[in-house]
């Protein structure tokens, strides 16, 4: 079968209706939410998005509640590299008391 798009993609659907610049913000969202990701907890490459924001591993069937079009969002990374530095000084200075 022959490639029909060479710049759209995705959003060849749309025709030459919206925009372009509405029509690049859309396929960036909808490349993202079809593509598959790693999971974490059995490290295969079988993420797929079930519903926004339900995320389910087709490798280990365990569902991960995320972002709606990313299996992690920026705010969620953030959040998670901020608890994991708050958990290193925590354990750092409770060891310093005990000795």
């Amino acid at each position: 079968m022959a490639k029909r798009t060479r710049k759209v993609g995705i959003c060849g659907k749309f025709g030459t209706r919206y925009g372009a610049s509405l029509r690049k913000m859309i396929k960036k969202f909808e490349e993202s939410q079809h593509s598959r990701y790693v999971c974490p907890f059995c490290g295969k490459n079988a993420i797929k998005r079930k519903a926004v924001g339900i995320w389910r591993c087709r490798g280990c069937g365990k569902n991960i509640a995320g972002g709606a079009w990313e299996l992690t969002t920026p705010a969620a990374l953030t959040i998670k590299a901020t608890v994991h530095r708050l958990k290193k000084v925590k354990v750092g200075t409770k060891s310093k008391d005990d000795k």
